[in-house]
């Protein structure tokens, strides 16, 4: 199961190996992934801008806008923009997350995918001249599908990650995740990947559909 057309300098990297396959992913991501990145950036702008409104509207015609400090009752005009500071400093930085999280999310939307490469012992991520390769005792078997007449996405979850904080209860270990997304025959390269896992990995691969 092999594209015709490697990049010459993937080729270089596994032309001792012995390929299962090589493919190319139509999309970076998930577009789900994309369009909910997406909608949380449109919600914390929305979100922040009746923030912006409420507290930093009257400024903008020039008058004074009142808000508590600590408790304490307190008025900032343009001619005196001390109170303002720290809290119009955190509105900004907010917005802009929420802006930042807008543009990354449609950046993402039109980012091809890249080649990928399994061999016996490897996982190869090949795209725009980088190089990313996993060894399959990285990954823990557990593999998501989503597809539809054998076209669709993989995600593959590794055992590296982060602890992530919760509020009122215990850290998280979120996983890395590697997306295989927009890909013909999906159930055969699923098929061959968790074969490879399972010869490095003795546990048995939980597949979530």
């Amino acid at each position: 199961m092999n594209l015709t057309v490697l990049p010459a300098d993937l080729k270089k990297q596994i032309e001792n190996e012995k390929t299962d396959f090589s493919i190319k992913a139509q999309r970076k991501q998930p577009l789900n992934k994309s369009l909910g990145g997406l909608l949380i950036g449109i919600l914390m702008c929305a979100f922040m801008s009746l923030f912006i409104y409420g507290f930093l509207g009257p400024l903008f015609k020039n008058e004074e806008t009142h808000f508590k400090s600590n408790g304490v009752p307190v008025t900032a005009s343009l001619d005196d923009l001390g109170e303002l500071i720290v809290p119009g400093g955190i509105i900004c930085l907010l917005t802009l997350a929420g802006i930042y999280v807008i543009i990354n999310s449609i950046y993402s939307l039109f980012q091809k995918g890249g080649y990928f490469v399994g061999t016996e012992t490897r996982l190869i991520q090949f795209q725009n001249g980088k190089t990313v390769s996993t060894d399959w005792e990285q990954f823990t078997g557990n593999v998501k599908i989503k597809a539809r007449n054998n076209f669709g996405n993989l995600e593959f979850e590794l055992r590296t990650g982060k602890m992530e904080s919760r509020k009122n209860n215990t850290d998280k270990f979120v996983p890395d995740i590697i997306y295989v997304s927009g890909i013909e025959n999906v159930y055969e390269i699923e098929k061959k990947c968790r074969a490879r896992i399972k010869e490095n990995d003795p546990t048995p691969a939980a597949v979530l559909n």
